[in-house]
Order: structure tokens, then sequence, then C-alpha cells
């Protein structure tokens, strides 16, 4: 089973791709999509959507999965990371892949085996269960998890 972790962000949207064989957990690749804050809107979310499409041709993973949306105190931010989390799932609906989404306290959860964990503790567990991974930065750190929260969470799906 290989599982797209996806991280969406307007600004640089972290994407990781592993390999899933019972509890065997491999590195496949990981990654991230940024965009320029200069950038028409509509230019960004193309470039996103774009990107992502190449990552799954490239990789033909069998499922992806997001964290689920949360609310910001500012709403300017939530229409935005709206707005990227949509180019991502249209790259995912056009490939024609199931998309998962978990709580980000579940992920952390599944991932470190505390739901208050912080990124630190995020991205020292993300050394071990994959080891020898060089990881791109911190979003393509929050997509590995969260792909690796789902190969626990959801196994045969």
């Amino acid at each position: 089973m290989i599982i797209l972790g996806l991280d969406p962000s307007l600004s640089c949207t972290g994407w990781g791709v592993i390999r899933a064989e019972g509890s065997r957990i491999t590195h496949l690749a990981n990654g991230q999509l940024p965009t320029g804050a200069n950038q028409p809107m509509a230019e960004r979310l193309a470039l996103l959507q774009a990107g992502l499409a190449r990552v799954i041709d490239e990789y033909r993973p069998d499922r992806a999965v997001a964290e689920e949306i949360f609310v910001n105190k500012n709403p300017q931010s939530t229409l935005k990371l709206a707005q990227a989390r949509g180019a991502v799932l249209a790259a995912c609906g056009a490939a024609g892949l199931q998309v998962n989404e978990h709580a980000a306290r579940l992920v952390k959860k599944a991932v470190v085996g505390t739901g208050g964990a912080d990124k630190h503790q995020v991205q020292a567990m993300l050394k071990i269960l994959l080891p020898g991974a060089t990881i791109a930065g911190a979003d393509a750190a929050d997509a590995l998890a969260v792909a690796i929260a789902d190969a626990h969470l959801c196994p045969r799906h």
C-alpha cells in the first residue's frame, strides 16, 4: 500500500510518500510545493494542483491522506488554507484517489504516542520511524506524519 500524506498550505504544501506493508513503514519520497506570496491566487492554486499531480503521477499512491481542516482565528488565513486544500484535493480527485482525513491530535497520538506532541517531537519520531530519510522541511515532515498515522489507523483501506 502506497500512501501519499499531505500538509496543504497556500505558502508551502508538504507531501510525503510511504509504503506500508503490515506494520512495516518505508519512506519513498517527500517534498514541498512552495508558492510565491506575490503571485496571483489563481496561479498559486494552479501551481499546487499541477505540482501534486506530478507527484501522484510519479509515485502512483493507492490513497492520500490529509489532516482535517482547522479554523484559524484569522478568517483570511482560514480562507487561504481552504483554497489551497481545494487545489490539493482536486489533484487527488482527478487521479481517482481516495482521500482520508484525520484530526491533528489523532495524527500526533499515532506517531508520537500523545496528542499534545509538538512539531519537534513529531520530527524526532520521524527520524526513528524513517531511518536515513532526508526530510525536505517542516511541511514535508507533517505530511509524512499524516501518512504514517493513516497507515496505522486505516491499515487495509
